[in-house]
């Protein structure tokens, strides 16, 4: 790990800084005073992630005179669902939280969806602040104000554009990740090497990773910017980001949320790139090389679900309207597009 620090501005609906860089976490008390003077805290995080990290955090606020709470969900993706969304909104309410305050997002992307949610929920509208944990969630989850529970049909399905008013991305807090959450941050490096920076995608391919690691990741967040700062509501260009996701998901449904959402997308990538080539929709074959980045970095490249099964689970995908969805296929390394097709003909793509 280096000591590189950047700042990424994104100017969506809120105006924020994401800062990237070794122990940026110790920003976080002077931060809060100088943008919520007066301001209490309730930080947020699963059981695994508060056993590395909570002690920290509780200590720099209180170093720097910030009253502040803690409400700690068990892990993992089950835990991203209304029940718990709702325990998070009694706890604020029973801890005489209000809109003046600060909820700290401490954790991967599911902590960052459900405090984002809750955030915008609670008293209309409280302060948001996210310290993503996982490389997945510092590349993109915690960037560009997409939150969300999962319902039974399908994931993401209850939520809200809510933009956090600051991203702390602290590169030391990946030291205590295992090896196979690291990668799952990896799945979302690659496809923003394939939507949209080739000379990405060629570092990540070459597994020239920890010497690059805060420029890789303020590179990926400098990609999202840009996207967000355009198409902020998901209606246009900002699909793109969705590259590999309507089959991830799929994936994830059919396991029960047993294999992680980035496995699940390194998975989509190579479907989406096999089958998009395979029918014509585009002139290049991309999926070789993604198919060797993946590997490089420790990722799958098949799953256990015929693409019939996968068809079945996309059709209470949130990107499925009025009988059509969105698909996003690899014109290049570094250059994707979205092709708006029916329900039948994706059934016809993936038999």
């Amino acid at each position: 790990m280096g000591v590189f620090m950047e700042k990424v501005s994104v100017n969506a609906s809120k105006q924020y800084d994401v800062i990237i860089g070794y122990d940026t976490i110790a920003l976080l008390g002077s931060k809060i005073k100088s943008m919520f003077p007066s301001s209490n805290v309730c930080i947020v995080s699963d059981d695994r992630v508060a056993s590395f990290h909570i002690d920290k955090v509780k200590a720099i606020l209180d170093d720097n005179g910030i009253a502040n709470e803690a409400f700690v969900f068990p892990n993992g993706e089950k835990s991203k669902c209304p029940q718990v969304l709702f325990e998070l909104l009694e706890f604020l309410a029973e801890k005489h939280f209000s809109r003046r305050d600060v909820l700290v997002a401490l954790g991967g992307g599911v902590t960052g969806d459900l405090t984002g949610l809750a955030a915008a929920m609670f008293m209309r509208g409280m302060h948001l602040i996210q310290i993503p944990t996982t490389l997945l969630a510092m590349v993109d989850s915690s960037v560009g104000g997409k939150t969300a529970v999962n319902l039974e049909a399908g994931k993401n399905l209850a939520g809200v554009f809510n933009q956090p008013e600051l991203v702390l991305c602290d590169t030391q807090m990946l030291l205590t990740l295992p090896k196979e959450i690291f990668a799952d941050g990896m799945a979302e490096v690659i496809k923003y090497g394939v939507i949209a920076d080739k000379e990405l995608f060629e570092i990540v391919k070459d597994g020239e990773i920890q010497n690059n690691l805060e420029k890789i990741i303020a590179r990926c967040v400098s990609i999202k910017r840009d996207i967000v700062n355009e198409d902020e509501f998901d209606t246009g260009r900002r699909q793109l980001l969705n590259f590999g996701h309507t089959i991830a998901h799929a994936i994830e449904k059919n396991s029960n949320f047993e294999i992680s959402h980035g496995s699940a997308v390194a998975v989509g990538m190579v479907i989406m790139s096999e089958v998009a080539y395979k029918n014509g929709l585009t002139q290049v074959d991309c999926s070789g090389e993604i198919i060797d980045a993946l590997l490089e970095n420790h990722l799958p490249i098949s799953c256990p679900y015929k693409n019939s099964e996968l068809y079945e689970a996309t059709i209470s995908d949130k990107k499925c309207a009025g009988g059509r969805i969105s698909i996003i296929i690899p014109d290049a390394i570094g250059k994707c597009s979205a092709k708006n097709i029916s329900i039948e003909e994706l059934k016809g793509l993936l038999a």
